[in-house]
């Protein structure tokens, strides 16, 4: 009763990414809210699933095992939300922002009247002072996001409603292993005591799923690209860059928008987080909305012809000039060094 739980998106029998991140961040909630960390495994043959779980500190699993459960569908999986949190009654629910998590978390979350915030950049714990009402509410979740198109950051609290439900996009949250031999619970589930046959009148005929084209959010080293690289010709030496130093390109949303790279790039707030242990940023002014999603890089580079530029002040090093004199520069040295 009153815990945290977190709605673990799986693959195949593979817990994705984001919910192991969410349950690194579920951790430490619930170990600062002096409860326990719950998650839901929903799917077709899942045993074994909790071994990918406890690990990251879980007390207990609620595993709803069945083919008709997967892949996913929207109705069925929001029946065993919706019912099993009217059993348990959880003070928190985390989700990931993804196309699951943005279709199931809206859904569970009007059913049960409890309000739900979208693309959380943050989650912390801390008290309300209500000064209409008079009340002060005590460990809440601060749900915070970015919000006006990234010009302000938003921090929004849910003092009254239960579960107070937040999603989390990937790669925001840091996945840390909590204790590899930490054991909690298991508890399997009659599906058919959860889901009408309503719910699964949808049927899943075919089912094509596409690789993501490249491996952002993984590479250890990232050239970016802002819009001071000037055109999609000049941003081309970033791929010429990154192909001699390993490295995968990204882009800020400014060049996005220019046409100089395309969205599924896009590093910051509306777009990926990444943590690469050596990030180099050109012609990257540094908008507090790009920062966001590459201030936890190990080493920062940047180059920029304006050495006021914001970016400057987060950078372990800066080289200040024009891109296209010191990316030609920088192509030519690896190359004769590379060999």
């Amino acid at each position: 009763m009153n815990n945290v739980f977190v709605y673990c998106e799986i693959e195949g029998t593979t817990v994705a990414d984001v919910s192991l991140e969410l349950l690194t961040k579920g951790r430490t909630l619930a170990t600062q809210l002096g409860r326990k960390l719950e998650a839901i495994a929903i799917g077709a043959n899942l045993d074994g699933v909790e071994n990918q779980l406890f690990p990251y500190g879980v007390d207990k699993v609620h595993v709803f095992d069945a083919p008709e459960l997967y892949p996913y569908t929207s109705l069925p999986h929001t029946s065993i939300l919706v019912n099993l949190f009217k059993e348990e009654k959880p003070e928190i629910c985390l989700m990931g922002a993804t196309v699951i998590g943005r279709d199931l978390g809206p859904r569970v979350s009007s059913s049960l009247r409890s309000g739900l915030t979208a693309d959380c950049t943050q989650l912390e714990i801390g008290d309300y002072e209500d000064k209409k009402s008079g009340k002060t509410y005590e460990n809440l979740l601060y749900q915070i996001r970015p919000a006006f198109g990234g010009n302000i950051v938003a921090t929004i609290v849910n003092p009254e409603n239960r579960p107070q439900m937040a999603t989390v996009r990937e790669g925001v949250m840091k996945k840390e292993i909590f204790d590899e031999h930490y054991e909690g619970e298991v508890c399997r589930y009659d599906v058919r005591k959860y889901v009408s046959d309503a719910d699964l009148v949808v049927k899943i005929i075919e089912r094509h799923v596409e690789k993501a084209k490249h491996n952002l959010k993984g590479a250890p080293i990232v050239v970016a690209g802002g819009y001071g690289m000037g055109s999609k010709e000049n941003f081309q030496m970033l791929f010429d860059l990154a192909k001699e130093l390993h490295a995968e390109v990204g882009a800020s949303r400014a060049a996005v928008d220019a046409g100089f790279c395309e969205h599924d790039r896009q590093i910051g707030q509306t777009g990926v987080t990444v943590r690469p242990k050596l990030y180099i940023a050109c012609g990257i002014s540094g908008q507090i909305q790009h920062i966001a999603g590459m201030q936890d890089a190990g080493i920062i580079i940047s180059i920029n012809s304006d050495p006021n530029a914001p970016i400057n002040t987060i950078a372990d090093y800066v080289i200040n000039g024009t891109v296209e004199d010191v990316i030609p520069k920088m192509i030519k040295y690896y190359k004769r060094n590379s060999k």
